[in-house]
């Protein structure tokens, strides 16, 4: 018998998300309905905020810098003056970090979705003993999620030609524009370390 590694690993990760819900219903054994619906207010909620609230950027200074969602950039919550050409390119990059985060989100709910079907799969598979087709269906849904990753990377380059040009407008901008080339790269190749 072939042995279910992610199966199994997503049940164990699971079990914890199922023991905090609500009781599963003899249609529903995982609670699938009940996590979902945490992680869909969890996700509403993190969208609200990004759209709402400042967005940070990195600093290796510990300066705190933001853009807001009028486009200021605050810097250790002082407004730096922008022309009207500098904001506008201050709300295409918070745009572009946005639009970088959400995809992140969606990749997480598809995640924690794939966990608990993968979770329920394993469990039938072990009454069933159907385990090597189990492992062939999370598997597939696996690549699909890693597909949906990589969609992420595609989107990069955009946010680092406006990440430079605003660096280039705004030289108090400068110090903080730390993503280059190499970050592009290293998404494509799976390990993703925005700066």
């Amino acid at each position: 018998m072939k042995t279910l590694k992610a199966p199994l690993l997503a049940l164990m990760l699971c079990l914890p998300l199922i023991a905090c819900g609500k009781r599963p219903q003899a249609d529903d054994p995982l609670g699938e309905a009940s996590i979902g619906q945490k992680v869909r207010e969890a996700t509403n909620k993190a969208r609200k905020e990004l759209v709402e609230n400042n967005i940070s950027v990195s600093s290796d200074n510990g300066a705190k810098v933001e853009i807001s969602p009028a486009g200021d950039l605050l810097i250790n919550g002082r407004t730096i003056a922008v022309d009207d050409a500098q904001r506008r390119l201050l709300l295409e990059y918070r745009g572009q970090v946005i639009q970088v985060a959400e995809a992140g989100i969606e990749i997480g709910v598809q995640g924690a979705n794939l966990g608990v079907r993968a979770a329920g799969e394993a469990i039938k598979g072990i009454f069933s003993g159907d385990t090597d087709q189990i492992e062939e269906r999370v598997n597939a849904e696996a690549k699909k999620l890693e597909e949906s990753a990589a969609k992420i990377c595609d989107r990069l380059p955009a946010m680092l030609a406006t990440q430079q040009r605003l660096a280039a407008a705004i030289p108090e901008f400068k110090p903080y524009a730390k993503m280059d080339q190499s970050d592009v790269d290293e998404c494509r190749d799976g390990h993703v370390t925005l700066r």
